[in-house]
């Protein structure tokens, strides 16, 4: 029984490491739409995708939404 409940008890860390490690990331993308400028309404996209598809939206824009961004010098 003891060997049960160690196996849960680190099943369930591992899940609330993974977790907290998309809630920052989700949070880094949100905060870097918000930073930057975009053409059109593209800031408003990636804010919508970002709010209702969080963990995917998260890495769509890092792989596909960061390269969009206007760089003003």
């Amino acid at each position: 029984m003891e060997f049960f409940i160690d196996n849960v008890s680190f099943g369930l860390f591992i899940w609330q490491v993974f977790l907290f490690i998309n809630i920052l990331f989700w949070i880094f993308c949100m905060v870097d739409v918000l930073k930057n400028s975009f053409q059109g309404n593209d800031k408003l996209i990636w804010i919508l995708v970002l709010l209702f598809v969080p963990i995917i939206g998260s890495f769509l824009y890092f792989l596909i939404g960061r390269k969009k961004r206007i760089i003003l010098n």
